[in-house]
């Protein structure tokens, strides 16, 4: 439970600073709510693959 907590808090601060940076960059609070909302979603299927292959490479693993 603690690592899906951890997990979930990150997430959040990363799509907070997304959206803030945004709303920096752009002035608009919309535009940077879609940037945010569309990032939680590719930096989690991103995040997935990464892991994905990463478990297909043996490099640096200790075999018994």
């Amino acid at each position: 439970m603690r690592s899906v907590l951890k997990a979930v808090s990150w997430r959040t601060l990363g799509t907070v600073d997304t959206f803030a940076i945004s709303w920096l960059f752009t002035g608009r609070v919309e535009v940077a709510g879609s940037i945010a909302g569309l990032e939680i979603i590719t930096k989690i299927a991103w995040y997935y693959l990464h892991e994905r292959i990463w478990a297909a490479i043996q490099w640096g693993r200790r075999t018994r």
